[in-house]
């Protein structure tokens, strides 16, 4: 049985409680950021994603997350507010250059790339990251590069090339318990997506780099807490280093609906939990998200 306190189920139309209310704050800040991504015709998780964090992360901390590879996901998982289908064009060969020239422009100290599931090309992506890591390196030597990456179907070779091009942080998102899969993440697969982790923190050891290993997980989807607590020590046994936990909220009603609303009290004590288990870090918290104060999680050395 577990230690924290169960509370009622939210259902699709529930109300929001006081804490997942967001504050807009626009800014200055914030608008040159949106003009600067506009500008470089670059895609954000920030703005695909519907991301609650928008204005503090744009408009106080001048970071976004860039989201490479397109704006069209080959995988349609119940939860996700990014488009899917059928990618229209390959990858634009002149991403990598402009993702660099943002991080250089806004002086990131620490940048966070993700993109899309492109399972249309034969790489997956892989190539696409390693380019947009090299072009990063070329324009802003310093920064500290996090990857937040598809499974690349569970092809290790494909694995290997984006670790080889030198990420600081290399993230996997496992999103969700192994019983909610089937229903979330119909073309994922929680197995492979730990066997991820696993290898990049082998890989890691083997070359002794370093490279942070790094998951996040939503909750407020039906699952339980003894399933939650499941999943961390999964994530442990696979020598994940840091984790993120926020609440799920679903961005229409066509999405899966939200189950239950966990307080800040409880998201407090996963973030010890995760700390017991043996996490270098945890972010635990109603409105956070896998990027979420991402420049603050300090990496191996």
């Amino acid at each position: 049985m577990s230690d924290l306190v169960q509370i009622g189920a939210a259902g699709a139309g529930a109300r929001r409680p006081a804490w997942l209310r967001i504050k807009i704050r626009d800014s200055q800040s914030y608008r040159e950021v949106g003009q600067l991504i506009e500008g470089l015709h670059l895609n954000t998780v920030c703005q695909e994603a519907r991301c609650p964090n928008i204005w503090e992360c744009w408009g106080e901390h001048r970071t976004a997350t860039l989201m490479i590879l397109g704006d069209v996901c080959t995988r349609a998982c119940r939860y996700c507010s990014v488009t899917s289908g059928k990618p229209p064009a390959p990858p634009d060969p002149e991403e990598p250059a402009n993702v660099a020239r943002a991080v250089a422009h806004l002086k990131l100290q620490h940048a966070v790339i993700t993109s899309v599931d492109r399972d249309d090309l034969a790489d997956a992506g892989a190539d696409h990251f390693v380019a947009t890591v090299a072009a990063i390196r070329a324009a802003r030597p310093g920064c500290r590069i996090e990857l937040l990456i598809p499974d690349f179907a569970g092809d290790e070779a494909l694995l290997t090339r984006v670790i080889a091009a030198g990420p600081d942080v290399l993230g996997h998102n496992i999103e969700t318990v192994p019983r909610l899969f089937a229903r979330l993440r119909s073309r994922g697969d929680y197995r492979r997506s730990l066997d991820l982790l696993q290898r990049a923190a082998r890989q890691r050891d083997n070359k002794s780099a370093p490279l942070t290993t790094k998951s996040g997980l939503m909750v407020g989807l039906g699952e339980s807490l003894d399933e939650i607590f499941a999943v961390m020590r999964d994530l442990r046994a696979v020598d994940c280093d840091v984790l993120t936990v926020g609440q799920y909220l679903n961005p229409t009603r066509r999405h899966a609906a939200v189950e239950r609303f966990y307080t800040p009290e409880e998201f407090a004590r996963i973030g010890q939990r995760a700390r017991e288990m043996g996490f270098r870090h945890c972010e635990s918290g109603p409105l956070v998200r896998s990027s979420y104060h991402a420049h603050t999680h300090a990496p191996r050395r």
